[in-house]
């Protein structure tokens, strides 16, 4: 499986996860799924949600407001979502879906976890060997995993493609 990320997703990654950074964010992608790969073209932060340093809870409530919204849009749909795990204290950030991300996840569903860390040496961005992409912007270091479930509800990660970081 692969995940194509359009430079507006990927802006709205990396803003969503720093504004709130020491606290996780979430939000929504919005794209479209096709047989072997999910195109993102934005990713949209649910600003309603309830952070917190180790997680971040959805209210439903408010989200049924803009459920008709979303359905005005033939070729966009909700093909997943994003939250970020920030460092704290010594403690890194990983781009790894914990045991209660992997329990929220629903087949024919993509979701990206993008890790933020205090940025202690400058990196280029790139699309890295594991099928994720990182690298940093002013204070932060960012790694983004992308990740869904395969036929037989097993976790499998998918394989990043993100034109737009190298030149960044």
């Amino acid at each position: 499986m692969r995940v194509y990320l359009s430079e507006n997703a990927f802006l709205d990654l990396l803003l969503s996860s720093a504004e709130v950074y020491k606290r996780e964010c979430l939000g929504f992608l919005l794209g479209y799924k096709l047989e072997d790969r999910f195109i993102i073209e934005h990713a949209f932060s649910v600003q309603t949600a309830n952070r917190k340093h180790k997680g971040v809870v959805f209210n439903k409530k408010n989200h049924k407001k803009i459920e008709p919204i979303l359905t005005r849009f033939n070729k966009l749909q909700k093909i997943g979502d994003f939250h970020s795990h920030t460092q704290f204290g010594p403690t890194k950030g990983l781009p790894i879906p914990s045991s209660e991300d992997i329990k929220e996840m629903a087949p024919g569903r993509i979701y990206l976890i993008v890790a933020i860390n205090n940025n202690e040496k400058t990196m280029p961005w790139c699309e890295n060997r594991d099928g994720m992409v990182s690298g940093s912007v002013s204070n932060f270091f960012f790694k983004i995993s992308a990740h869904f479930l395969n036929g037989d509800s097993a976790v499998k990660r998918a394989k990043i493609h993100c034109p737009f970081p190298p030149g960044f």
